[in-house]
């Protein structure tokens, strides 16, 4: 399958951009077939309406219940980045603004620095993409997203700084899925 119109200029546009964060030499996407969003079965004991993210696999899945759920192939940060444990999602934003956290910049401020007073929803050097979902646990804001990306190709790799990426087209159907309060599972 190729990316849409939308997607492909989203992916162009993100090109322009300099250093790690969102650079990439131009290229046409074809998202592998078992990269697709796919419905299949897991384990029954999976409560419907949840979200299960596997770091050793790159996969999320949303359960349906009745031992199925909607596998979606995502990318995750390098060892020692990622959140791990139990969150909701306590806020969902549509081409959200992005701001680098204090530690991103202190552990890599020559990527990060220039981002400090952050870039507005659509900004073709924002990392999250077309939606995100804000992991919040005991109240309080995580810092790590689920989101969208403008770069495909980094699904099924270590990529992030910690949060878990999707294809843009796919974290807009996951978004539309998933309301407040929803449960995330990470580990």
């Amino acid at each position: 399958m190729e990316l849409t119109r939308r997607g492909m200029i989203a992916a162009a546009a993100a090109t322009v951009a300099t250093g790690p964060v969102l650079a990439a030499p131009p290229r046409v996407v074809k998202i592998p077939r078992d990269w697709l969003p796919t419905e299949i079965n897991v384990n029954e004991a999976l409560a419907p309406g949840q979200i299960h993210v596997r770091i050793a696999q790159n996969r999320l899945y949303w359960t349906l219940g009745h031992g199925r759920a909607i596998r979606y192939v995502v990318a995750l940060g390098a060892a020692g980045r990622n959140f791990a444990g139990t969150a909701q999602v306590a806020r969902k934003a549509e081409w959200p603004a992005w701001t680098p956290t204090a530690n991103m910049i202190r552990h890599e401020p020559d990527i990060y620095g220039p981002y400090a007073g952050g870039l507005p929803g659509g900004h073709a050097r924002n990392p999250l993409g077309s939606r995100a979902l804000y992991l919040y646990r005991q109240g309080r804001d995580t810092l790590y997203r689920i989101h969208g990306t403008p770069q495909p190709w980094t699904m099924g790799r270590k990529f992030s700084s910690g949060c878990v990426r999707l294809i843009n087209e796919h974290v807009e159907d996951l978004y539309d899925r998933v309301p407040l309060g929803t449960t995330v599972v990470v580990a």
